[in-house]
């Protein structure tokens, strides 16, 4: 694939999927949708997934593979997942450049 890539997972994000998947013996599979409602319109899901559907756009990076459907891609290409640790908490996060606000829990963001 040329240009820039449609999803991506960064590193931290794909070890940290890789430490749930093996805890709960599942694949390696993380499911980013977007749906309707939160503080600021739409929130991102996070969700490990059994299989990657037929018609997932999919991104992997150290054996780990990041998930999307084509509906919640249109609000999410160009993102990318991370994960990060702070004294607030641990979280993934959504770096989303088409997300022209968000709200302070970070997982809700209007465009």
């Amino acid at each position: 694939m040329t240009g820039t890539p449609e999803i991506s997972l960064t590193p931290s994000a794909a070890a940290r999927v890789a430490a749930i998947a093996q805890r709960q013996d599942k694949p390696a599979i993380l499911r980013l949708a977007v749906d309707g409602g939160g503080c600021a319109g739409f929130q991102y899901r996070f969700a490990l997934a059994e299989a990657v559907e037929a018609d997932d756009i999919a991104a992997s990076r150290d054996g780990v593979t990041l998930v999307v459907d084509p509906v919640s891609l249109d609000l999410l290409r160009g993102s990318a997942v991370d994960y990060v640790e702070s004294l607030g908490g641990a979280s993934f996060q959504v770096v989303n450049p088409n997300a022209a606000s968000g709200c302070g829990c970070g997982t809700s963001f209007s465009i």
